[in-house]
């Protein structure tokens, strides 16, 4: 098959005017303008896209596709510790046949948006057997161990067997204040014997803060009551509890998630993690909450290969890309619309560690695309940002999904 577009958008060098891609299967095996790739794959289907962008489909680095059904549902709160209570309200009202709905309404419209492939985390490893993902999908199990009886070992194993079966899945110790030092070692173990990945939520409220630096605040009171162990508050900021509860000898990579709330102390902490970690900012969730400004130059100057998530909608609108785009770069607008155009692509495909498969338009990576109708090939990076609508062709694996 050639699909040819008025311009591909490789994000790996040039892009071509009047460019055509040619697939076979589920790979990408030519690029390059029209004329040369019809020459050289004659005989092939044409599919013509007329006055529109190729480019790779975007990959989503951070979602929690359980909460599609909460969309709407918790009215914006004082606190972040109130939105914890809220949600774990609406939380209490799920049945497994609302997550398994709900989960594969936020594929649906991720797709929408342009999504070809989702790193979600999910808090019902249990259910996703019964899931036919649409998308290419890494499910990472969101584990809390605060006031749960079962062991440690129990609770990884468990979402271990649950997962084990998929293609792409991981492990996600939910935050310092949730998972136990325990825990986020016993995860780090697993993942190193299963060369999976592992991600977790990071410094994202000023009142985790509180709670580890000063034993105060909203959130330190709530979990006290809730029954959590504060023994090990008062002793460190958030992400000083997650790096020496790793330990310098850790030799594994994380995604971390958010890193709103740090300070100077912190950069130098997160600095030794730099070479081995991954970082997701979800700007208009960020926005949802008023965190403290995301530091992204400060972030990058330490080497943090930064993407961008939809984060859920129990603190979003929906789950484009594209929206998360446009919210970046009113909050960046140093930032060119192609640098951020390769925190959906280019940059979350390295995190997923499929820097040679997927997030450019090179040959032998495999055929996720997507095309967007344009005006102006001179900008076409201010055009894709600016794209607010549902995408009408995609690709996945070499198979045209709309």
């Amino acid at each position: 098959m050639i699909i040819r577009a008025r311009v591909v958008i490789t994000m790996d060098g040039p892009s071509f005017e009047n460019g055509a891609v040619a697939v076979s299967e589920d790979r990408i095996i030519d690029v390059g303008r029209f004329s040369e790739i019809s020459k050289g794959h004659s005989g092939k289907e044409l599919v013509d896209l007329g006055e529109q962008a190729l480019l790779p489909g975007l990959i989503n680095a951070h979602c929690h596709l359980d909460f599609t059904c909460l969309r709407g549902k918790i009215a914006r709160q004082s606190s972040f510790t109130n939105w914890i209570r809220a949600i774990n309200t609406e939380k209490a009202r799920l049945s497994p046949g609302d997550y398994v709905c709900s989960i594969n309404q936020g594929f649906a419209e991720a797709r929408r948006f342009g999504t070809t492939t989702i790193a979600n985390l999910t808090g019902v490893p249990e259910l996703v057997s019964q899931i036919e993902a649409p998308l290419r999908t890494w499910w990472f199990a969101e584990l809390i161990d605060v006031r749960d009886p079962r062991g440690v070992n129990e609770i990884v194993n468990l979402a271990v067997g649950q997962l084990k079966s998929q293609e792409h899945w991981g492990l996600a110790p939910h935050a310092p204040f949730t998972a136990s030092a325990d825990l986020y070692r016993r995860c780090e173990e697993i993942a190193q014997r299963e060369d999976v990945l592992l991600t977790t939520h990071l410094a994202e409220s000023s009142e985790e803060m509180s709670m580890f630096q000063a034993c105060n605040g909203l959130l330190y009171h709530f979990l006290s009551e809730f029954g959590r162990d504060v023994g090990d508050c008062g002793g460190g900021t958030p992400v000083e509890q997650f790096v020496g509860r790793l330990g310098e000898a850790s030799l594994f990579d994380w995604i971390l998630v958010h890193v709103n709330e740090i300070s100077e102390n912190d950069l130098q902490a997160l600095e030794k993690l730099v070479i081995k970690s991954h970082l997701v900012h979800c700007p208009r969730s960020h926005a949802y909450f008023g965190h403290s400004p995301f530091r992204f130059q400060k972030l990058r100057e330490l080497g943090f290969n930064v993407c961008l998530g939809t984060d859920s909608l129990a603190s979003n609108d929906d789950l484009s890309l594209f929206a998360e785009m446009r919210a970046f770069q009113k909050e960046f607008p140093e930032v060119s619309p192609e640098e951020i155009l390769k925190m959906v692509t280019v940059n979350p495909a390295r995190t997923l560690r499929q820097e040679n498969s997927i997030g450019k338009i090179r040959r032998g990576f495999l055929a996720d695309l997507i095309a967007m109708p344009i005006m102006r090939s001179a900008a076409v990076f201010e055009e894709i940002l600016g794209f607010d609508n549902p995408v009408a062709w995609s690709m996945i694996d070499g198979r045209i999904l709309a």
